[in-house]
């Protein structure tokens, strides 16, 4: 189980006794097995990636605290009536609390055909579920901000109360995809609903965001745009998450306008494999947590413990049974990639 390390962002008084009633204890177990998933998931990616068991991994350890209450509050489904999510690759505590399961991440890290993903072609956390509006993830730099602008229009139009969503990091709201995306949400023509989140872990790969940022918070940006709310939070504390994406996705369901959202969170295992994905002492905020729900009598730290191992012992089984499934075949190379089939130039057997 994870220990509370010396924090990032100022220590807060303990949540008041109505931030607890509001959740409920059942909620808050939830969430609380939640991120453990989601925690025990990365760094079972992690040791796949460094026992050669996978190629690479890039991931959002530490943002349990924000993404499980974006991905319990999404509306989800399929089409326009239904939220749509432009992630990016930090985003399996979002995707797991909607509905994901374990397994078939550890199947897109090991590559196998069961990936249902990408069928074993496009690196871990690169999500694509139809059935729950996740918009295929791009590896290329905050592009999903200038993608959500799609459904963003789609949804404008349409009589619905559904939204999109997207999410990126600190250092990408220096390309120009983020400040398009502000741009074409605030049009007086058309006013966007995206809720437009900025995950903020202080860091650019090895770059302190201290450096670079010359704004105060990332989202003072929102200050260009009169008609536009902006807020920045302590992404590491489960409640001050919740509370702040429900009146985020509130006010862009309602008013149809876009809301910028940004929530400053730990980053535990570095950028990626590249940079050695090892432990970094920074805040753990399910280690918050749960000193919180012992505190108030939500569980007892035995009842921790079972979560972990449970959670634990049903990676490992569906590890051991990834292990046994086969890569992709070499004629399927094609597949999924023309709509109306292989054009009569493109090799069919073997060869590039």
């Amino acid at each position: 189980m994870p220990t509370a390390k010396a924090a990032k962002t100022p220590a807060k008084a303990a949540p008041a006794a109505d931030a607890y009633k509001k959740l409920g204890a059942a909620k808050l177990l939830k969430i609380h097995e939640l991120m453990v998933r989601a925690r025990l998931l990365e760094e079972r990616l992690i040791k796949m990636s460094k026992g050669g068991d996978g190629f690479f991994w890039i991931g959002g350890p530490g943002e349990e605290a924000f993404n499980v209450p974006l991905g319990l509050q999404v509306k989800k489904g399929h089409g326009v009536n239904h939220d749509f999510l432009h992630l990016h690759y930090r985003s399996a505590a979002i995707v797991l609390s909607m509905g994901a399961q374990p397994i078939d991440s550890v199947r897109q890290m090991r590559s196998v055909g069961t990936d249902p993903y990408s069928k074993g072609r496009n690196f871990v956390n690169h999500y694509a579920i139809p059935e729950y509006n996740v918009v295929p993830v791009s590896p290329t730099i905050e592009t999903q901000y200038a993608t959500s602008i799609g459904t963003g229009i789609a949804q404008a139009r349409a009589k619905t109360d559904a939204i999109t969503i997207v999410n990126g990091g600190d250092a990408g709201t220096a390309e120009g995809d983020f400040h398009s995306c502000l741009v074409w949400a605030n049009r007086p023509a058309l006013p966007l609903p995206i809720l437009i989140i900025v995950v903020n872990n202080g860091w650019g790969i090895s770059t302190a965001g201290s450096t670079q940022h010359g704004e105060k918070h990332i989202s003072d940006w929102a200050k260009v745009f009169p008609d536009m709310p902006g807020r920045t939070i302590d992404g590491n504390d489960v409640f001050e998450s919740w509370n702040a994406i429900e009146e985020a996705m509130a006010y862009v369901r309602k008013r149809r306008r876009p809301y910028l959202l940004e929530a400053k969170c730990s980053r535990l295992y570095g950028h990626s494999s590249s940079s050695g994905a090892n432990r970094i002492p920074e805040t753990d905020c399910i280690a918050l947590l749960e000193d919180k729900l012992v505190k108030h009598g939500v569980i007892k730290v035995d009842g921790i413990k079972k979560v972990w191992e449970r959670e634990m012992l049903a990676l490992d089984e569906a590890h051991k049974q990834v292990k046994a499934e086969a890569f992709p075949a070499v004629e399927t190379a094609w597949e999924d990639v023309f709509a109306d089939g292989l054009p009569p130039s493109y090799p069919t057997k073997g060869g590039s």
